[in-house]
């Protein structure tokens, strides 16, 4: 073992134990600081069958990266900070992963991730699109990725934003597998990446130990990405798939099984009945499928240090763990095996989480992306235009804003100018935006490619649907339940009123219209399904037979959100073109941002009939 000051690491004197002391936040704790070392736990007590050895095992896991090496914010152009003093990055995680190996050992440590690795910043977005890796530029996370050391990683949803060409590119970048064991062939229904990986553990004078890593992605890749996988990757559930996966992987030899889940915890799906499996399956799956012995929990973007799942065919407990996101947390496991008749098994785990806000980051992590990082700033601060006054997205959650008309703005003329010609060129059009990101600011004078993408942090595509009168209120109907009930005009803070149901604000949309006001007021005093009142589109009445073409994502059209009427609705515009870059290829080309010429105030909260005055 090296000695316990890691300098060229910490960038001082600091011990590994104390930065891991400060970094531990919840789980098992500090208690697992306190035994990391020996790295052999304490024997159980000796039971029929063994010989009383017990060895540890640590399972280091991160998960849905989503692109953030640095602890930087591209739309600021500073440094990444919020309310909780959270730090990004896999930099970052990258010192907790490697202190904790140097602590208990490397050889008896394995290092995996649980999905959404390519995609969610500028410095992702560049090298798929801009000077994409399917032309031989290297990823920043798969050099990164790299130089952390993991054993693998499984696929997430938004592995697939970009292609099969460019997943594949990523994939082969890699010195560890990409693991999806329910991404199948459509035709064959035979994996289309590998589905497992056992790694040997070889400890001195004891048998090896074989650990299986499986992994599991939601299938609402089916939906969100459909475009780039029908008629080419299937995507089963994930119990059922499991059910499949988990005894060939044992009959392969594992003695341990891990799974890295690309799937949240809660047992619920965004999609309704769109699909016939779960959306957030892990705890399910923890249930329903034996022979597991932890899951790496991704995909929900939420913290569970330490959770136990019990199955309901062999009684025992399932260790469950969510690392948070962006690399702000590093999810530590503790799985301590026993021989039994000669066989190893778990006899005990623990998870704890450790935060990356207390660890620098890793100098041969950043070193390695140091050129693409500094490309990248170049690239999103280049100035592409001028905007007449600020917009501001701060208050769009409850007020008609002119950054939320924009949006609007351009995805409607978008789908109407590709629509010239066609049968619904004459249709009135729509559009739909939701505040994803209310930091989001456009200044007055010089405006920035980080500016204008700062509006939309996600790399949607746009596409066109034909909406009746009565889908379009069935919509807007859906959109305000993201409203608490209201029975006063105010004054009256924001978050007293806004997200109803733990209702995300990316699940509100906001609609407007191009060739005319679409206008309507939300009433928060009546009752849900009935608040949307005084709809009107061009000053007229909207009739429950009018017929509009709608601008909306693919990430919503297809069923995220489950909204009303838009996964059937006929698509008469889909060009696979991310709404980011059309916003920012608008604002390149017509170098002025007008909000006079596309602003106007279309809809409002009222209690009763009368406006409510909303506070931030």
């Amino acid at each position: 073992m090296s000695t316990d000051h890691t300098p060229d690491l910490l960038g001082s004197s600091t011990t590994r134990r104390q930065l891991l002391a400060l970094a531990a936040v919840g789980g098992a704790g500090l208690a697992a600081v306190r035994s990391a070392v020996p790295a052999d736990a304490a024997p159980a007590a000796t039971a029929p069958g063994t010989n009383g050895e017990v060895v540890r095992l640590t399972v280091l896991g991160t998960t849905d990266l989503h692109g953030n090496v640095y602890n930087w914010d591209y739309f600021k152009n500073a440094e990444y900070t919020d309310a909780k003093a959270n730090d990004i990055g896999v930099a970052k995680a990258s010192s907790i992963i490697k202190a904790i190996r140097a602590e208990v050992g490397a050889e008896r440590t394995l290092t995996i991730d649980a999905g959404d690795t390519i995609q969610g910043t500028p410095l992702a977005y560049y090298y798929a699109k801009i000077d994409p890796i399917t032309g031989g530029s290297t990823h920043p996370m798969a050099a990164a990725m790299n130089q952390v050391g993991y054993d693998a990683a499984a696929l997430g949803n938004h592995e697939y934003n970009y292609g099969l060409d460019t997943l594949r590119a990523f994939e082969k970048q890699l010195n560890f597998p990409l693991l999806s064991a329910n991404s199948v062939d459509w035709n064959t229904g035979a994996p289309v990446f590998k589905p497992w990986v056992i790694k040997t553990v070889k400890l001195p004078d004891t048998k090896a130990i074989k650990v299986g890593i499986l992994g599991l992605v939601t299938p609402g890749v089916a939906i969100w990405d459909k475009a780039n996988v029908e008629g080419k990757v299937k995507f089963p559930g994930i119990i059922e798939q499991a059910k499949v996966m988990v005894p060939r992987l044992k009959a392969a030899g594992a003695d341990i099984v891990i799974v890295a889940c690309h799937s949240g915890d809660n047992g619920k799906s965004s999609w309704g009945d769109a699909l016939p499996y779960v959306e957030n399956a892990s705890a399910l799956l923890a249930e329903q499928v034996p022979g597991i012995d932890a899951v790496l929990v991704g995909h929900a973007h939420l913290e569970i240090p330490q959770r136990y799942v019990t199955n309901a065919q062999t009684g025992k407990k399932v260790l469950l763990s969510e690392p948070y996101y962006w690399g702000m947390r590093v999810t530590r496991m503790s799985i301590d095996v026993q021989k039994v008749r000669g066989q190893w098994q778990v006899v005990h785990s623990e998870a704890t989480l450790y935060n990356s806000n207390v660890a620098p980051e890793d100098p041969a992590v950043t070193g390695a992306v140091a050129a693409a990082h500094q490309k990248v700033l170049t690239y999103v601060n280049g100035v592409i235009g001028t905007c007449t006054q600020a917009m501001s997205a701060s208050t769009s959650r409850y007020e008609d804003t002119a950054a939320i008309d924009f949006i609007n703005y351009v995805q409607a003329d978008a789908v109407k100018k590709a629509l010239a010609g066609t049968p619904e060129a004459s249709l009135p059009v729509l559009s739909i935006a939701a505040p994803f990101n209310k930091l989001a600011a456009i200044p007055a004078g010089d405006v920035t490619i980080r500016d204008v993408a700062g509006l939309y942090i996600y790399d949607n595509t746009l596409l066109g649907i034909v909406l009746t009168g009565a889908q379009v209120k069935a919509y807007l109907e859906k959109s305000a339940e993201y409203f608490k009930p209201c029975t006063t005009t105010g004054p009256v803070a924001a978050d007293t009123i806004t997200n109803a149901n733990a209702t995300p604000d990316y699940n509100y949309d906001v609609m407007g219209g191009l060739d005319a006001d679409l206008t309507y007021d939300i009433d928060l005093a009546k009752a849900v399904g009935s608040r949307i009142v005084n709809l009107a589109n061009a000053g007229s009445p909207v009739a429950p037979d009018a017929r509009f073409v709608v601008a909306i994502n693919n990430y919503r059209q297809s069923g995220g959100g489950n909204f009303p009427g838009v996964v059937a609705a006929p698509v008469v515009y889909n060009r696979q073109i991310e709404i980011r870059q059309l916003l920012i290829d608008w604002a390149t080309a017509n170098k002025v941002i007008d909000p006079a010429a596309f602003s106007s105030v279309d809809w409002k909260l009222v209690s009763n009939g009368s406006p409510i005055t909303v506070t931030p």
